[in-house]
């Protein structure tokens, strides 16, 4: 096989392990295209990239036309093949793969080369999307953890709401503006990487003890991996709060000022906004739309908020004036939206400009080293331009000096790392906790990692954890690709302890039944897996039926 073809990589998320959405592959052509195709369209919004599940039309005539050097992309069933164009968001390279694509070549490239540039154009363009929407959206159940916190979540909501007006509930009746607040304070919380951290460690804590039953163990990890769904189901309330808030001022306008309506209206709309934008179909189609949206509709929210609360809480209807605005201390508006700002600002308190040391492994990955040690489990951010763009990858680190991060070459700012590499970069200091992390909370854990989804879990070979983890690692060219370090660091263990599997020496394995006899050899109490969401759900699926407990990528945290 040509050397070249292991050069490629795809990314998916680690922590929140959410998926990020694009399609333009990284393909190597090895012969001259007589027409070139016209360039494809990505900067359909004007402050930067987008990232789309279709590719363009240049995107895939490229793709099309490289089929002497790489086979047409395929849907692997256990390795990471996320799709990317050349732009990154701040989950690029977090958990690159550079399996995606190969694994059937030798069978398919025959009839590969049969079929016609249209065919080959929209089977790239509609199977990637389709399979992938199916895992997302509908392979992972109607009644997740995930799905039952977002409808416990409304239902209470809901009913509160139901009862505030049928008169039931004078209380949420005269407070359904602070009801809308309390559920965005409560979505924020859910979000904030502080407070998870903190979160994640007392759960590890509390729940860490050989003698605390494996069950609640396992119900913990499910929760503290769904949060997203009550970060959800508060946002969709907020906005049900918000419109009862609206139509009861509206009724009693008499007794308030067309600027409370006006700027309760503005939140109204822009809460909205959020929320389509955050819908599933949207946020994996457009990522970068629903990032951007949510930033900055959210910022503009809270400075309305702000406003909102004072002039509400300050105005007298008998004289149509404002009151001092001391008297905001004595209300609940003033302290949760204090909490909301001060959990918002709390990140970027944190940001500093740090020296850093890339080298390259490969012409297609780079490593970042950062002084510093840092725990097991812990994923962070880095970013060239903090106000623009924000990146997360999975840490590795002995605990002691230094920490660095594996990042696969799959955009332009992870380009730039290998291209131009940078003295220092942006950081927070505070690092995010994520599934990854509750491998503290077990006694005998199996981690099953493919390509770079193996960086989260390194750690754990490298320093000492009160997790005994046996880890299985999937990947090509893994010398090549990820460098000597690396593959030293995965040496020197018992084959029974650190498995790992070359496909470029061994060909495609079937993951599934390695997790599951691995697993069993271990007397693993959990499987804990990173991988495309095809190959998570294959894993994921599998040892639960063969009744081992397992946990992957779920489409949102």
């Amino acid at each position: 096989m040509d050397e070249k073809k292991l050069a490629r990589f795809s990314s998916c998320r680690g922590v929140a392990f959410e998926i990020k959405p694009s399609t333009d592959p990284f393909a190597i052509k090895t012969a001259p295209i007589d027409h070139p195709p016209p360039p494809s369209v990505r900067n359909w919004l004007p402050w930067g990239s987008s990232k789309r599940i279709t590719p363009s039309v240049g995107s895939s005539r490229r793709y099309a036309m490289s089929i002497g050097g790489l086979t047409q992309r395929t849907s692997s069933s256990h390795f990471c093949d996320l799709d990317l164009d050349d732009d990154d968001d701040e989950y690029d390279g977090l958990m690159a793969d550079i399996e995606e694509g190969f694994d059937k070549e030798e069978e398919r490239k025959e009839s590969s080369l049969e079929r016609s540039p249209t065919q080959l154009l929209t089977k790239v363009a509609k199977k990637p999307k389709d399979a992938r929407l199916s895992v997302i959206l509908l392979d992972q159940g109607l009644f997740t953890v995930y799905k039952r916190l977002f409808v416990l979540c409304l239902t209470i909501n809901i009913t509160f709401l139901v009862l505030a007006c049928t008169g039931n509930f004078q209380y949420a009746e005269d407070n359904a503006a602070l009801f809308s607040i309390a559920n965005i304070l409560a979505l924020t919380i859910c979000r904030s990487e502080a407070c998870l951290r903190g979160v994640f460690w007392l759960a590890v804590k509390v729940f860490g003890h050989s003698w605390v039953p494996l069950r609640l163990k396992t119900a913990v990890t499910s929760f503290l991996q769904c949060l997203g769904g009550i970060h959800s189901g508060a946002g969709v309330s907020s906005v049900a709060w918000l419109i009862y808030a609206l139509v009861l001022t509206i009724q009693d306008r008499e007794n308030t000022s067309s600027a409370i309506i006006g700027i309760a209206s503005t939140i109204l709309s822009l809460l909205v906004l959020s929320c389509l934008a955050a819908f599933p179909l949207v946020r994996h189609l457009h990522h970068n739309v629903f990032e951007r949206i949510h930033r900055f509709a959210g910022w503009a929210s809270l400075v309305l908020v702000w406003a909102f609360i004072t002039l509400k809480i300050t105005y007298d209807p008998k004289t149509k004036s404002y009151k001092n605005s001391s008297v905001l201390l004595e209300r609940q508006e003033f302290w949760f939206t204090l909490a909301i700002t001060i959990l918002i600002i709390l990140p970027w308190m944190t940001m500093r400009r740090v020296p850093v040391k890339v080298s390259a492994p490969s012409g297609h990955a780079s490593i970042i080293k950062f002084q510093g040690g840092v725990k097991s489990g812990i994923l962070g951010r880095i970013s060239p331009s903090p106000l623009s763009e924000w990146h997360a990858f999975g840490i590795i680190s002995d605990g002691k000096q230094e920490h660095m991060m594996l990042a696969g070459a799959v955009g332009d700012f992870t380009k730039s790392l290998v291209s131009n590499p940078p003295s220092h970069l942006w950081v927070r200091t505070v690092h995010f906790a994520g599934l990854p992390y509750l491998v503290n909370m077990y006694n005998r854990v199996l981690v099953v990692a493919t390509g770079s989804g193996i960086c989260v879990f390194l750690s754990f070979l490298l320093q000492p954890s009160s997790a005994d983890v046996c880890v299985l690692w999937v990947a090509k060219g893994i010398e090549q690709n990820f460098g000597k370090e690396i593959k030293d660091w995965t040496s020197g263990f018992p084959k029974d302890k650190v498995i790992v599997h070359d496909t470029a020496i061994l060909g495609r394995p079937n993951v599934s039944q390695m997790s599951i006899d691995a697993a069993k050899n271990w007397g693993a109490e959990v499987v804990i897996v990173t991988s495309n969401p095809e190959g998570s759900r294959d894993v994921v699926n599998a040892c639960k039926a063969s009744g081992i407990p397992a946990f992957g990528p779920i489409w949102d945290s």
